[in-house]
């Protein structure tokens, strides 16, 4: 009998969590690169997964652009992928990590929302109370209110899980017909090619600390992509992403030690009740799946 330290399930929480740690990091390093423009921290965070995936493919002599009745599709979730980049990105700078990292998880509840437009998935009570719990715990993090400067970017980092959870949403319908390095290499490379020209107008050189930092958010972000899609090869998606949300506690310590920042009352409500959300899913997914 194989001990449970060995068993594929605990492998693929070990890989999560490691992945969320990653994830953490890549936000830690995106804000303390400092005044960069948002746009140069992204194109930093893409190209180097780029890299990666052009490298791989390569190695495996598979063909960059995919099949040709996929294109649309990849070229599509590649758009949807880079504006969340970049709203999550803009918003990086303007909020705590803690908050920025939760209201970025939001787009797992959206993938609910776009797999019943588009896959025609049903959306059933479950996910339908889970969905509430999780704009209810959103609401509290954003604080609406009337001035850009507290609420503005907080909507903005909403606004990017909602691309986050379409671009998951065409991924998912990938999955079975495309490679996962030929997505990666679609989406980091219409990346590259949106935030370039922009850099070209109005370069900015960042410092040698900014420069490591921003090496530092394309490593961690390729390693915890990369981290989360082995997670998934041990265990369904089901019983393991509740350990997503991990990202958050990580987040919160980094943001304490780095940027001295302490979530208020309402943001930590907000928290508990989209990890609520979050774990009521994962309950019932565990419960219909045993």
């Amino acid at each position: 009998m194989r001990p449970y330290g060995n068993s594929p399930k605990t492998k693929s929480i070990i890989l999560m969590l490691g992945s969320a740690l990653f994830f953490a990091f890549m936000t830690a390093f995106v804000k303390k690169a400092g005044d960069l423009p948002f746009m140069e921290k992204a194109l930093f965070r893409n190209l180097i997964s780029f890299l990666i995936a052009f490298s791989v493919l390569q190695v495996k002599r598979q063909t960059l652009w995919g099949k040709r009745e996929n294109r649309k599709i990849l070229i599509l979730r590649g758009l949807v992928g880079s504006l969340g980049i970049l709203l999550y990105f803009y918003s990086i700078d303007r909020l705590i990590i803690a908050d920025a990292s939760m209201l970025n998880k939001l787009s797992s509840f959206f993938v609910i929302v776009f797999a019943r437009i588009l896959l025609k998935n049903r959306i059933r009570l479950f996910q339908l109370t889970a969905l509430i719990l999780a704009l209810a715990g959103s609401a509290l993090i954003i604080k609406p209110g009337f001035q850009f400067s507290s609420t503005g970017p907080a909507v903005i980092c909403a606004l990017s899980a909602v691309a986050a959870g379409l671009a998951y949403t065409l991924v998912s319908y990938l999955g079975g017909r495309e490679d996962s390095y030929t997505i990666v290499f679609y989406f980091s490379l219409i990346s590259t090619v949106i935030c370039l020209p922009v850099l070209l107008v109005n370069p900015v050189l960042p410092s040698p600390a900014q420069a490591l930092f921003l090496l530092g958010a394309g490593i961690t972000a390729a390693g915890g992509q990369f981290l989360l899609t082995s997670a998934y090869r041990y265990a369904p998606a089901g019983e393991v992403s509740i350990y997503q949300y991990s990202q958050i506690v990580f987040a919160s310590l980094l943001g304490i030690v780095f940027f001295s920042e302490r979530p208020d009352l309402y943001s930590l409500i907000g928290y508990g009740l989209i990890f609520a959300g979050g774990y009521y899913i994962f309950h019932k997914a565990k419960t219909r799946n045993p």
